[in-house]
């Protein structure tokens, strides 16, 4: 590891508050596949994130699921699956590791990285849970747990009081059906990567026009991604396409 990558390292894991002791580790974290396809020909073994990632998902929704059981006593089983869902669906991170600026550290190809993929959102979400890894096999999981309390735990009474827990793609039938008597139609317009790894894009289309579009690792995620895009520009759009205010 060359002194300036080191120093790098130093001040992301100052930007997380954490004291890491492998930069090693935490490297590996911050690594998207490209990177590593890219450096196919190098001597020097370099690993990916996809098993920080797999392990750190695994801690989060651990984590998460203690947090709502131990604070909301009183919620049935449905509901709690519901808050977990909304805190660690893909936009949720997304938000949390733009607010640390991961994308900025991350290793990764020159191609991803122009095509926009420093603020790509699964990219973004994705390594947020591998540093949730890093951190459990680099410290343990107090440590786990405080670093979420800080960056993730503090939006879930807002999420619960708010009722922001019902799906985009509900909200989005329930408006849209209101207003234009329609019931939002999705279809997946591209699907990139291997297997185990795809990402899907869906768009969703209302009266035969284009709401917007989402990505995902797979179709649910994708279509709750364009439901919410479409939410987020509904007043604009209808006025638009029909002239409502």
């Amino acid at each position: 590891m060359t002194k300036n990558e080191a120093n790098m390292l130093k001040k992301f894991s100052e930007i997380i508050k954490i004291k890491v002791k492998s930069f090693e580790l935490l490297k590996t974290a911050l690594t998207h596949k490209s990177y590593v396809n890219e450096h196919k020909k190098e001597r020097t073994h370099i690993e990916h994130n996809e098993r920080l990632e797999f392990l750190g998902d695994a801690v989060l929704e651990l984590l998460v699921s203690r947090f709502l059981y131990e604070n909301y006593p009183n919620r049935a089983e449905g509901e709690l699956t519901s808050f977990r869902a909304a805190t660690v669906r893909t936009e949720s991170l997304f938000r949390e590791a733009s607010k640390l600026n991961i994308g900025d550290y991350i290793y990764m190809s020159k191609g991803e990285e122009q095509t926009g993929g420093r603020k790509r959102p699964y990219i973004l979400a994705n390594t947020f849970e591998a540093i949730i890894g890093c951190i459990y096999l680099d410290q343990n999981l107090n440590i786990v747990n405080k670093f979420l309390e800080k960056e993730l735990f503090y939006k879930i009474p807002k999420i619960v009081k708010k009722r922001l827990y019902i799906d985009n793609k509900s909200k989005l039938q329930e408006i849209s059906q209101e207003i234009l008597r329609e019931t939002p139609i999705y279809q997946v317009v591209d699907s990139k990567g291997p297997d185990h790894k795809k990402v899907f894009t869906s768009k969703v289309v209302i009266k035969n026009k284009d709401f917007g579009t989402g990505k995902g690792p797979n179709k649910q995620e994708a279509e709750q991604n364009a439901a919410l895009k479409a939410l987020d520009g509904w007043k604009k759009l209808i006025a638009e396409y029909f002239g409502i205010d």
